[in-house]
């Protein structure tokens, strides 16, 4: 029997290009393709690329330059392939580009350029497909595109409007992920809190009930499966207030992740942002009124053309005010095709840095003190490996590789997956250490 031919992935980016790149694995295993490690043992390799920002930009183009170098075969697909131009300018060997969440064209080139008979005896994939996390968590993702102009962002100029995945078809698989061993639903897109909008919250039918194409319903069906369900890039919209009392509940996470960016009301009007500052603070109490052990996770961008120092003053009161759980804040990078390109005022790089650096020193000093609170707390955590100094877990307060993480030194009686009870001894600015308590369901 021939044998079967092997396809190297590398995926950059974000978690919703991660999605992408899972589906396209998915799709080229059932067709009886091998999934390669390395680029070596590949007989021709697909990059999933990020064209967000200028540091991602440029990662791309060295992940494509090296898997030339190291096999020859390169397809090229995601953000960064909106631009093919710039792709085949620095790399005119590639055998294909496609723009973002364009599975069938990637696989029409891999058909094109590494043709594959399907082979029954050799298609074996696993009901939840093919993943690129663990097997203990796993990526929801909702919705393609995003209905806003931001004018610092060119996503939807590269992934369109916002176009939502029917509910039945999120549910389902959110179930197959469940029965699969996922113990945490991780629900992203671009702009997680506008589900539904572009269908007018259609009724869908989830097992033959009908219920609405709307995120409250979606996250009351997800709180049915009995695992973490966490909530990533939502919008501070006035509909989000009635996701906190779920959480209270305890059907999902006390979690949300926000993009405030900024908090001037000027600099948020010339981002084209939905919301104000003002609105924000008040919302952000209102949330902790309802759930006081809500997690609070945003971003923020310094030096945005025009910003003043009274303007960054502005932000850094906000973040005083706030007290947020979670930050993460980018200097401004003028991305190409980016409307905030032609705003006056552009700032220098060293001034855009300096900003960055100044808030997270103060995001530093509030984080050490909100976590040293949680000393002497018992909390449930998910392991995420075991090495040889003990267990590596996270809270309910922690999301995969961009918050804290939970230590149990001298703990080795456990496996990635399993939920377990701890005591909380000690923090620093970022991270936990604790002790076993008892063993949680």
């Amino acid at each position: 029997m021939q044998t079967p031919k092997s396809i190297g992935m590398v995926s950059l980016g974000c978690p919703k290009a991660l999605v992408d790149s899972e589906q396209i694995l998915t799709r080229l295993r059932a067709e009886g393709y091998l999934i390669s490690p390395s680029y070596e043992g590949a007989d021709l390799v697909v990059i999933n690329t990020c064209g967000f920002i200028d540091a991602a930009v440029e990662e791309s183009l060295d992940a494509i330059g090296e898997a030339l170098a190291d096999n020859g075969r390169v397809i090229v697909t995601g953000c960064l392939g909106a631009r093919e131009d710039l792709i085949r300018k620095a790399h005119p060997r590639v055998l294909a580009v496609t723009g973002p969440h364009a599975a069938d064209e990637v696989l029409q080139h891999v058909h094109a350029h590494l043709p594959q008979p399907h082979d029954p005896f050799s298609s074996l994939v696993p009901p939840q497909g093919i993943k690129l996390t663990p097997q203990h968590f796993a990526y929801l993702k909702i919705s393609e595109g995003c209905n806003h102009s931001c004018t610092f962002c060119i996503i939807p100029s590269m992934r369109g409007p916002l176009v939502s995945r029917p509910i039945g078809d999120v549910i389902q698989e959110a179930r197959t992920l469940a029965d699969a061993g996922v113990r945490e639903l991780l629900v992203i897109s671009q702009d997680t809190s506008a589900y539904g909008v572009d269908l007018k919250y259609r009724t869908g039918f989830v097992g033959g009930r009908p219920l609405r194409t709307r995120l409250r319903e979606l996250c009351a069906a997800l709180g049915d499966l009995g695992i973490w369900v966490r909530l990533h890039y939502v919008y501070p919209y006035p509909s989000v207030d009635a996701l906190v009392p779920m959480m209270a509940e305890g059907r999902i996470l006390p979690y949300l992740d926000v993009p405030f960016q900024h908090a001037s009301a000027r600099i948020l009007t010339a981002m084209k942002r939905p919301a104000s500052a003002e609105n924000n603070l008040e919302r952000v109490r209102a949330w902790r009124a309802v759930c006081p052990e809500i997690t609070i996770r945003s971003t923020f961008i310094t030096g945005f053309p025009g910003e003043t120092e009274a303007e960054f003053e502005e932000l850094l009161a906000f973040l005083k005010e706030a007290r947020l759980d979670r930050v993460g804040c980018f200097a401004y990078s003028a991305v190409e095709g980016a409307a905030a390109n032609a705003l006056p005022g552009a700032l220098p790089e060293e001034v855009r840095e300096e900003r960055r650096r100044r808030l997270m020193e103060l995001q530093e000093d509030i984080s050490a003190e909100l976590l040293a609170a949680k000393i002497g707390r018992e909390i449930v955590v998910l392991v995420d490996e075991v090495d040889d100094e003990g267990t590596i877990a996270r809270s309910a307060a922690d999301a995969p590789e961009i918050d804290g993480l939970v230590f149990i030194n001298d703990h080795f009686d456990a496996e990635p997956g399993d939920f377990l009870r701890v005591r909380v001894v000690d923090s620093d600015e970022h991270d936990l250490y604790a002790e076993v308590a008892v063993s949680a369901a």
